[in-house]
């Protein structure tokens, strides 16, 4: 497991943008540590996001943050071609049940009951039925997670309003002392910086991470499922690699294409 870089260095981005922008414009950078803004915009925005969402699943953030700051090592879509192509050269001539012997190797539980459906002799539309509802219920479980940062993000920039409105009614409240009161409006206003800064910085994009990996997962699972299918068919080696390949992005394509025939050099 290794750190998302891709999470990290748009955070400390985003940072530096704010940091050096305030700098050169002017502003002490150090400004933004309003400990009142800092209450009104996130613990406003927890506030919100508790009674939005039930404790069951506000209980997944933890592992949700996880998934955004860390790259899980995931199936190589390469790598589960040439997976396909293997078991569909054996299963040629040993048939379906030689795939018992390889549920135990796969450390995939999605593939593995997907092998046991091909195993215990499931029609193939049985088999993509029970798989496309597992992928189904995954998306679910994706997008209650996803929704938790999309709703935070929406909350934050409009709890910045509300901390401004909060600051300026409190400068407003003493007219007397101009200098104080040029101070109290400029403090109102870092409330609305936290808040648009957490929210289209932090929030929105941590909701869009997920997304991306979570539609990532269902490609490779969708992958999997017409390899399977292919293999219970009967199909050739050649017939699957070419059916799984559409799924590739071109340049995905070109080396895999490219690894093929490097092997067809070396076996000739």
């Amino acid at each position: 497991m290794k750190v998302d870089k891709a999470s990290i260095t748009g955070i400390v981005f985003g940072l530096i943008a704010i940091g050096v922008g305030m700098f050169l414009k002017g502003v002490n950078p150090a400004a933004v540590i309003n400990p009142a803004a800092l209450l009104i915009i996130f613990l406003g925005t927890a506030a919100s996001v508790f009674i939005a969402f039930p404790m069951n699943t506000l209980t997944k953030v933890p592992t949700l943050l996880k998934i955004i700051f860390t790259e899980e090592k995931t199936n190589n879509v390469q790598e589960i071609i040439k997976q396909f192509e293997h078991w569909a050269k054996i299963t040629r001539n040993e048939g379906l049940l030689w795939l018992e012997k390889e549920i135990d190797n796969v450390n995939d539980t999605f593939l593995s009951s997907g092998l046991q459906l091909a195993v215990d002799g499931q029609s193939p539309d049985f088999i993509r039925e029970v798989l496309i509802e597992k992928i189904d219920a995954m998306e679910e479980r994706h997008q209650k997670g996803i929704a938790i940062f999309t709703q935070a993000g929406t909350y934050a920039p409009t709890l910045g309003v509300l901390g401004a409105v909060i600051g300026l009614i409190a400068a407003l409240s003493d007219l007397n002392d101009i200098e104080a009161l040029g101070k109290a409006i400029s403090a109102a206003f870092i409330a609305t910086l936290l808040g648009i800064f957490s929210g289209y910085v932090l929030w929105h994009p941590f909701a869009n991470k997920l997304k991306e990996k979570s539609e990532n997962e269902v490609r490779i699972k969708q992958i999997m499922i017409e390899g399977l299918l292919s293999i219970t068919n009967g199909d050739s080696p050649r017939m699957i690699k070419d059916k799984l390949s559409s799924y590739l992005s071109s340049k995905e394509m070109t080396d895999i294409m490219q690894e093929g025939d490097d092997e067809e050099q070396e076996t000739a």
